[in-house]
């Protein structure tokens, strides 16, 4: 069971992808009240400082980055 900060920070950072990937608007009171009709509660700052983060194009960026480097060719075994 994760503690409240931990559950407060992905449902913020869910409800911040949901509604990017929406097309909507990342605005504190949506996050909030996509938090509340989904059941759950956070702490009120942890909307304000993700939409604060998230402001401007700094969402599209970052999922226009992906992911780290992956494994690169590793070394191959061939048994003689």
């Amino acid at each position: 069971m994760p503690t409240k900060e931990v559950h407060d920070q992905l449902v913020t950072a869910y409800a911040a992808m949901a509604l990017f990937d929406a097309g909507s608007e990342v605005t504190p009171d949506q996050m909030a009240a996509l938090i509340k009709a989904t059941g759950n509660e956070v702490e009120p700052y942890w909307p304000t400082l993700f939409a604060g983060y998230l402001k401007g194009s700094a969402a599209a960026k970052m999922t226009a980055l992906g992911g780290g480097g992956g494994g690169g060719g590793g070394l191959r075994f061939s048994p003689r």
